[in-house]
């Protein structure tokens, strides 16, 4: 039996998007972030979420990490330890706990300037959204291995082009040293040169086609090229979105700032089979999280572990029922099954 609640709305027609973005050609300008992701593979969108709601998700995080009763305080550094709080890896990822349904990831994902922007990125109102974690980085930690460069693409070589925009709303502030989103600009655009020349090569293990690493080689490749890595700065509210072609990874805090973010993706129902958003709607309904592809590609249910054992404290359920908005409802894909074949 579901633990969620919803507000629904009248039946919605599916629109087939026609001007989404690289439609138009390279050279075309849109004035806004989108020549940005264009031309760089990454842009940021500032205030997407206004500062002080930022900062209040942010506190609801540290709240939820309270309230586990662990002996996490987020006034003692002390506290910031994998026996404290729930389990929460060296990249600062948490894939557990119902954290994909929690309030205030959902209320990110609802946030009007959020879903805008993916609506002009696409040209349609019909999207549907990943259900996806939330990052909670700590700096200066020494209970878990270190955060190592990752560098990745999260799309697979043999289906080139635009398929995929990916995004997370930073919750706080996050300088050139307090860890986060290092891209590697324009390299989007050498991405079946460098899967033409690296065809051969031998890959790094990924249990998904839809992601692939890059080898010493590979990157020395790009830098050949005149790739630069970039660190992404940004503000409480401020949202990054990069195309899934573009290489990137993240890192942690060198500073004392921790690193909050919820990651957004949205896709046009459209790209989405039948099948795919009934496989959305069981992990909508059942509280499961997704990876990024808001398609539910994969749905992400992975044991939880504390000391070598399965953990005791994680659950499959958030804290409440989740609540939606009506626009909150159609963008878990639900609404539109009915129209579909």
């Amino acid at each position: 039996m579901s633990a969620t609640t919803t507000t629904t709305g009248p039946s919605t027609l599916l629109k087939t998007p026609s001007g989404r973005l690289f439609s138009q050609g390279t050279e075309f300008k849109y004035g806004d972030f989108r020549d940005d992701i264009l031309q760089n593979g990454y842009a940021v969108v500032n205030g997407a979420v206004p500062r002080d709601r930022a900062l209040k998700y942010a506190d609801d995080i540290y709240t939820w990490l309270e309230e586990f009763k662990l002996g996490f305080h987020r006034d003692d550094r002390s506290t910031i330890h994998k026996d404290q709080f729930p389990d929460i890896n060296e990249k600062g990822m948490c894939l557990g706990y119902g954290i994909s349904h929690e309030s205030f990831t959902w209320a990110v994902r609802q946030e009007p300037a959020v879903v805008n922007a993916f609506e002009k990125v696409y040209d349609t109102e019909d999207l549907t959204v990943s259900l996806d974690s939330v990052n909670i980085g700590f700096p200066n930690r020494k209970d878990i291995k270190p955060n190592s460069p990752w560098p990745h693409q999260d799309q697979d070589p043999e289906k080139p082009g635009f398929r995929c925009l990916q995004g997370l709303v930073n919750l706080l502030p996050n300088g050139p040293k307090d860890g986060g989103l290092i891209v590697c600009k324009g390299a989007h655009w050498l991405s079946e040169e460098f899967h033409a020349n690296f065809k051969d090569e031998e890959k790094i293990w990924s249990w998904t086609k839809e992601w692939y690493g890059f080898t010493e080689a590979g990157q020395a490749w790009l830098e050949e090229k005149g790739c630069e890595w970039l660190k992404v700065e940004a503000e409480p509210g401020d949202l990054l979105l990069w195309d899934s072609r573009t290489p990137h990874y993240n890192l942690t805090s060198e500073t004392d700032q921790d690193r909050f973010c919820v990651y957004t993706c949205f896709m046009p129902v459209a790209d989405a089979t039948k099948e795919q958003l009934q496989v959305k709607k069981m992990a909508f309904e059942e509280t499961k999280m997704t990876i990024h592809w808001p398609n539910a590609m994969h749905v992400v249910d992975l044991p939880v572990f504390r000391d070598g054992e399965a953990d005791p404290y994680n659950r499959s359920k958030p804290r409440e029922p989740v609540k939606l908005i009506e626009r909150g409802f159609k963008l878990t894909g639900i609404p539109y099954l009915e129209q579909m074949a």
